[in-house]
């Protein structure tokens, strides 16, 4: 191996002080594999709640995360590009919600939405309401998932700079053109990695999701609330989902930290030598 790829020595503190780090970590996941009771495994995730809260897991936190997607890349395009005034006291407000207990989003959002709400007063002389639904239970990861595609997509922006940007403006190119052909596939690898995450945080949403949405079996009770319930009844279960829940979880993140973005920034330079500038 050469010389430049060589790591380079920590302290043996460190390394001591990374695999307690890395053991506190682990060994709660141990122990609750160690827990299952893997006889009544399949039984225990395939029961009718089980996977009814499973899917409509599955189906809210797809669509908060295109929710994050439609509303956090033109909120982390703002913030990267500093043309918001009064960014610096946005930002915090802005990523609030990734500081702030979920029961205390989920006292918002219902002090918003619903029946009472400061919205949702004029939705419910329409007939619409929203709390205790299945689109407040949407509305609840999207608030909590969100910050976490707008921090990871803003620094990817902040990190890719604007060379090219300058360039396919210089050469004519419209602020749409340079948003979809240059600054949108530069930042891709880091647009996917932060849906995916806000995909894993809203997968994993309860105490806003519990405030605001409640937990009806079929409709707003998701995994984590089925969880919780089946403790109280079942510990054997709730080990069970649990486990179900971190791989999903695991494998989500896994991808997400996965994926490297110099292919994406290699076809993007290698589209613009062979076709010159978008029009």
């Amino acid at each position: 191996m050469s010389a430049g790829h060589q790591g380079h020595a920590l302290p043996g503190w460190v390394t001591a002080a990374a695999a307690v780090g890395t053991g506190f970590v682990l060994l709660p996941l141990a122990a609750m594999v160690l827990r299952i009771d893997w006889p009544r495994f399949v039984p225990l995730v395939t029961s009718d709640s089980s996977l009814a809260a499973l899917g409509l897991s599955l189906r809210t936190s797809a669509v908060s995360t295109l929710l994050c997607v439609v509303l956090g890349v033109p909120m982390a395009l703002a913030l990267a590009r500093d043309t918001v005034p009064g960014q610096r006291l946005l930002r915090p407000l802005v990523l609030l919600p990734l500081v702030l207990p979920p029961v205390v989003g989920g006292i918002a959002l219902l002090y918003t939405f619903g029946r009472r709400g400061l919205l949702g007063q004029s939705l419910d002389l329409l007939g619409v309401q929203v709390a205790f639904s299945t689109a407040a239970v949407v509305i609840a990861q999207t608030f909590v998932a969100m910050p976490f595609l707008v921090v990871s997509l803003e620094g990817t922006l902040r990190t890719s700079g604007q060379r090219f940007e300058a360039v396919a403006a210089t050469l004519g190119a419209r602020p749409g053109t340079v948003l979809s052909r240059v600054t949108l596939p530069l930042v891709l690898p880091g647009l996917v990695s932060g849906a995916m995450l806000s995909f894993a945080r809203a997968l994993g949403e309860f105490g806003a999701t519990l405030t605001f949405a409640g937990s009806l079996q079929g409709s707003t009770r998701t995994l984590p609330l089925e969880i919780y319930l089946q403790r109280e009844t079942d510990p054997d279960a709730a080990v069970a989902l649990s486990l179900v829940l971190v791989a999903v979880a695991v494998g989500v993140v896994g991808v997400a930290h996965g994926r490297r973005g110099g292919s994406a920034r290699l076809r993007t330079l290698l589209s613009w030598s062979r076709a010159g500038a978008p029009r």
